[in-house]
């Protein structure tokens, strides 16, 4: 059975409606009885939910920040080697550049606020609005902070121009050095650079692509709350939950980073580090 501890050092904001729904919402997420089974995660005992990296203790972010830096500099390091090889790989073996960049959304720390708005047309005389009817703030999508990523190239250089896409099993528009590359996780180690960056931290959930969230926010209700923390090179979702290219594992996925930011602590993020050693040397998860 997995140990349980007390944050001591939790930041505790007064209780309000908006936590007591997020309780209500974290209790059905990792209430869910076909969550992947994580004995080995250790459970942290909270007073009550954390809602995002601001709920952390002070101490745990200080740590975490200061274990991205020391860690990612040291492979940045040690693995120059190893990326030196994959970019020579890359480049005589497909067209195109070596590395790849693509916006993927970060950090997200907006908190829903009460609707303010009011009718202009009470104001003003005639009827007149003063609003433009170009532009409506309310469909601003600000789903989290966008950031550039940076992986080894693993597709053909025209394998979106059909438009964004997830990748399936045995996809064609990957190359030949590319399914060997998603296969050992190699292709991600240019992510060394954004975790260093401050953009990424090691352990965290997966970041995702702006022109897919919008998408899974309408299928998954609340999918935006996974976001609470930094996205990270690796996570409690991507060693248990592998790819994701359907919406049952994306729900999964939601459930299991809501799980991680309830238990987020040094200790769990070591567990989590070890056991990404395994998936990349059994190549579990990857298409």
């Amino acid at each position: 059975m997995s140990a349980t501890v007390v944050d001591s050092v939790e930041t505790l904001p007064a209780p309000d409606v908006r936590r007591d729904e997020f309780a209500d919402l974290y209790d059905q997420y990792v209430g869910d009885v076909d969550l992947p089974t994580t004995e080995w995660l250790t459970r942290l005992k909270l007073q009550r939910p954390r809602r995002n990296t601001r709920c952390l203790g002070e101490s745990t972010r200080l740590l975490k920040r200061a274990t991205d830096v020391v860690v990612s500099s040291i492979m940045l390091v040690i693995l120059a080697p190893v990326m030196l090889l994959v970019a020579i790989a890359v480049r005589l073996t497909s067209r195109g550049p070596i590395i790849f960049k693509q916006t993927r959304v970060g950090l997200n720390l907006r908190n829903p606020k009460p609707d303010r708005r009011h009718r202009a047309t009470d104001e003003l005389p005639d009827g007149i609005d003063r609003r433009d009817p170009n532009r409506d703030r309310r469909r601003d999508r600000g789903y989290g902070k966008p950031f550039t990523l940076y992986k080894f190239r693993t597709m053909k250089i025209d394998a979106e121009k059909n438009g964004a896409q997830f990748a399936v099993k045995g996809d064609p528009r990957v190359t030949c050095i590319g399914r060997f590359l998603r296969k050992t996780r190699l292709d991600e180690l240019p992510q060394l650079w954004n975790v260093l960056r401050g953009e990424m931290t090691l352990v965290g959930p997966r970041p995702e692509r702006p022109e897919f969230i919008e998408t899974l926010s309408a299928e998954i209700p609340n999918y935006i709350n996974r976001l609470g923390l930094k996205p990270g090179l690796t996570g409690l979702a991507q060693v248990i939950n592998g790819y994701d290219n359907n919406i049952e594992s994306f729900r999964r996925k939601v459930n299991l980073d809501l799980l991680y930011l309830q238990n987020c602590c040094f200790w769990n993020d070591l567990k989590i580090l070890v056991r990404t050693i395994r998936v990349v040397l059994t190549g579990s998860g990857a298409l």
